[in-house]
């Protein structure tokens, strides 16, 4: 334990500013002030305009700009003929002194675009942004609104034309107070505008957006698991035996949110078309705080349950009526606020008065928070401004005052489940994208609209999977798995529908599918630890998990065309399909594009060389993945849930050199990894020339509550010939048919070498080196393409043997085809045949087509079906 609180305090001082407070005042050294103007030069690439009448520029925070005062950069000052010009390495603004207004005649600011002079002026229209994202996808189909018109993004930080202007001039600020409040801002005709000058240097663009307009937080580990929802009227016992069912079925799962039945509605939504209108002009009962206590009888104790049973639980807020006189809390509300309830009048809602917001949370809200709801998730559908502070939104407002409640308390990592209220947002995760149409184009868009969000850093959108709003695909088993296989590569994955009984969310209530959906979610949870290192990378840097290709390849054209493709974290590149399957081949063509360099293809086992676009078949089961060669992808073994500390890790090493990672971890559910309290552990690979491969895990660094004090590590080597020798720390392993601590294993099936290793002290190195016989290495080019081979012969061979068995129950397939679809369990029991034995495969392959089809039972057609399925 010493050492832990050592390493902490070490790994404090080192990251202390993450705990700072952000502070709205720029250094002094930092500020060029002319007359009524203002310069504060930011970042060499970043810098701030402010003009007034009367030269009062205003220092206070706005709800976007939180922080200035960053580390004054090299610049020169200096006047020209009447013109003051500030340079620094990256941009030369001019103005011409004592002629007000900024506007295109009397301010210029030059900067670089791949090495080519551009300018800017006030006015210049940008033209290529590429955009930030929406409020919400309510009724959307595909990347239309209920109107049938374009969805608006917005400008997002990044641009095209290598320049993005934030005009704050309008933005209501913070007072400084301990709980900082909104105020209106004094001059409403003042400028006040954030110029980024970063060419297509888009990752340090985001990197000082971040810096000014605050980090992205890292949201609670078990927010990365799966959530259940459904808008449906649940009770206690109806919830708790479908929680049974999950279990059962061993489904991993962490969060468990209640639609709006949880609370009485006062008989106000008995008639949707004709619901009672209460005094605040909202429907009766949409807003509500009194659990029904005809559906749950007692809800400390249902809330009791929840948490034995590891299951976060939010419930859903409708705020816009205020408190309502028939709800439980009205009085102890009422005496709290000082509102007289002689005339039993409705309280409005005004969450920007902080005396309406702290009784709010105080005497509704945390009382349910102590009994066990985790956090709210907020459905504000109603008016979209203020009614007292001209401007100010009230999904933005809502967002700020449920999180910074909870982050005041300290007592856990705040989180909040709303819609996106504008830039600055990004600090209140986690974003409801809403009530969109179940259909192919809405999942085809929610890929674009979720990478693209990131270019404000809104990287935490949790959409509806499944999609929300009825349609000719309500249960179409296909599309929900596509959306599933989305959501496992999405910052949220959480199912979840409208209330309409066509509409099914269960997974095993499709039992052609199940195991599919099944995988995926066990899929989900393995990913938990690159999905959390990125998460913390997001923190760090300011690029979010999920974003578009051209953050790392800015100059290819490919990477804005192929939109609905994105980088998953550093390493793997995701292309979700979207569209439904041949009817004739049972399988869906992808078209992509592969930057340069080496690709391993998840679901082939392939390295595909980059630089080109590629065109491939994926049958239902399988999902355009690729991962940059020599990759180190850290997994979790299987697990029920994120809330407790995992002492396993497997290290997933995709081949194609060597390569450095770093694996993040702290207590996932506190905020002070602010404080410095994480631990992270560097993995290296190195090719210690033809046929050796060296892997290194170093010892873990930092520390935390509740750390393991050891770790069991399984690595993976994928794409692989079984090794000749494996030694670790010095000792040899020997080889074993099934996973053994202290011995490698092969999986034929998947062509992949296992190496168990035994709990080790996290502070001890483990050094492992894997050598191979180099007449296999040779031949490398035999494990492309036969993980998808083997599993869909297989596929094909059961289906067949159904077919024949229909028309002759003697009948069997051929020879050829049965033994080659035996032959990863004989690579498995002889792993050293295995390039005798993928040459005779790969022999076979091409042949078993004709013999399959010419098999004198089953029918032709639904044969040639089965054998188009084997098309790559």
């Amino acid at each position: 334990m010493p050492t832990i609180v050592l390493l902490c305090t070490l790994c404090f001082l080192t990251s202390i500013s993450f705990g700072q407070k952000p502070d709205p005042i720029a250094h002094q050294d930092a500020v060029v002030v002319s007359g009524n103007v203002r310069f504060t030069i930011l970042t060499p690439m970043l810098v701030r305009l402010e003009w007034n009448d009367f030269g009062n520029f205003e220092n206070n925070a706005s709800l976007v700009v939180i922080n200035r005062k960053l580390p004054v950069p090299n610049y020169r000052k200096k006047k020209i003929d009447g013109w003051i010009v500030i340079e620094t390495d990256s941009l030369n603004v001019k103005y011409r002194e004592g002629t007000g207004k900024f506007s295109p005649e009397n301010l210029l600011i030059e900067f670089r675009l791949n090495g080519k002079k551009e300018r800017w002026f006030p006015g210049l229209s940008e033209a290529q942004n590429l955009g930030g994202t929406a409020r919400t996808l309510d009724g959307c189909v595909g990347g239309l609104n209920w109107e049938g018109k374009q969805i608006d993004l917005g400008n997002g930080i990044l641009s095209r034309d290598g320049w993005t202007l934030i005009d704050d001039s309008r933005s209501q600020l913070f007072d400084g107070s301990d709980w900082n409040w909104v105020i209106k801002r004094p001059d409403q005709n003042g400028q006040d505008w954030y110029f980024f000058g970063y060419g297509h240097h888009y990752k340090q663009a985001l990197y000082d957006y971040t810096r000014i307009a605050g980090k992205i937080p890292l949201i609670p580990k078990f927010a990365l698991g799966y959530w259940w929802s459904r808008y449906w009227v649940y009770s206690d016992q109806e919830l708790k035996d479908l929680m049974s069912e999950f279990k059962s079925f061993n489904i991993p799962m962490d969060v468990l949110i209640i639609d709006m039945d949880w609370h009485e509605t006062f008989g106000g939504l008995r008639d949707p078309h004709n619901p009672l209108i209460d005094e605040t002009g909202h429907w009766v009962g949409w807003t509500g705080y009194t659990w029904n206590r005809t559906l749950f009888p007692d809800p400390k104790k249902f809330l009791e349950w929840t948490d034995r049973n590891a299951l976060k639980t939010a419930l859903n807020l409708h705020p816009a009526s205020g408190i309502a006189p028939m709800e439980e809390q009205y009085d102890s509300f009422a005496k709290e606020f000082g509102f007289d309830t002689s005339g039993r009048h409705y309280i409005d809602f005004a969450m920007e008065n902080r005396k309406w917001a702290k009784t709010y949370f105080n005497t509704i809200l945390q009382p349910m928070e102590r009994q066990g709801i985790d956090f709210w998730w907020l459905d504000w559908q109603q008016y979209q401004e203020s009614k007292s502070i001209k401007g100010l939104s009230n999904t933005w407002w809502l967002n700020y005052t449920f999180y910074t409640d909870m982050q005041q308390r300290k007592v856990k990592r705040p989180l909040v489940f709303h819609r996106w209220g504008g830039l600055g947002n990004h600090r209140y995760p986690i974003g409801f994208s809403g009530d969109d149409r179940i259909d192919w184009r809405s999942l085809k868009y929610q890929t674009y609209f979720t990478a693209t969000a990131s270019n404000v850093g809104y990287g935490y959108w949790s959409h509806d999977i499944g999609g929300h709003a009825s349609s000719m695909y309500d249960s179409d088993p296909e599309l929900y798995v596509r959306w599933l296989q989305f959501g496992v590569f999405s910052p949220i994955l959480r199912t979840h529908s409208a209330k309409i009984s066509s509409i099914e969310r269960r997974f095993w209530k499709y039992p052609n599918h199940f195991g599919i959906m099944k995988d995926l979610i066990d899929l989900r949870y393995s990913l938990a630890p690159y999905i959390y290192t990125a998460n913390r990378q997001a923190f760090d840097t300011g690029i979010s998990l999920c974003r578009p290709m051209y953050y790392d390849y800015p100059e290819q054209n490919e990477s804005y065309e192929y939109r609905y493709q994105y980088m998953f974290g550093e390493n793997i590149l995701v292309a979700p399909i979207a569209d439904s399957s041949s009817i004739t081949t049972r399988l869906s063509s992808k078209t992509l594009w592969l930057p340069e360099g080496k690709w391993y293809e998840w679901h082939s086992g392939t390295l595909v060389s980059g630089g080109k676009t590629i065109i491939r078949n994926f049958a239902i089961d399988e999902i355009p993945l690729y991962v940059k060669a020599g990759s180190i992808i850290p997994l979790y073994p299987k697990i029920p849930n994120l809330q407790s500390p995992v002492s396993s890790l497997i290290l997933a090493i995709v081949p194609g050199g060597g390569a450095m990672t770093e694996v993040y971890d702290d207590d996932g559910n506190t905020e002070f990894y602010k404080q410095g309290e994480y631990s992270k552990t560097k993995i290296v690979t190195t090719e210690q020339g033809p046929g050796e491969l060296k892997i290194s895990i170093f010892p873990a660094v930092g520390g935390y509550a509740g750390m393991p004090e050891s770790k069991q590590f399984e690595i993976r080597l994928l794409r692989s010939f079984p090794p000749a020798k494996v030694i670790v720390n010095g000792k040899e392993f020997l080889y074993s048919t099934d996973t053994q601590e202290g011995k490698w294993s092969y999986y034929g099936k998947n062509l992949t070498t296992n190496i168990s290793i035994p709990p080790t002290s996290i502070r001890k190195k483990i050094e492992v080196t894997v050598v191979y016989d180099k007449s296999m290495t040779e031949k490398e080019f035999l494990l492309d393409d036969k993980l998808v081979k083997f599993r869909r012969l297989s596929k094909v061979l059961a289906e067949m043997k159904i077919e024949v068995a229909r028309q002759n129950w003697w009948a069997v397939l051929p020879n050829a085809a049965l033994a080659a679809d035996q032959i990863p369990v004989n690579i498995q029991y002889h792993p050293e045949r295995i390039v005798p034995m993928l040459e005779e495969f790969e022999k076979q392959f091409p042949l078993m087509k004709n013999e399959l089809l010419s098999h004198p039972d089953g029918r032709k057609d639904v044969v040639k079906r089965l054998i188009n399925y084997l098309e790559l």
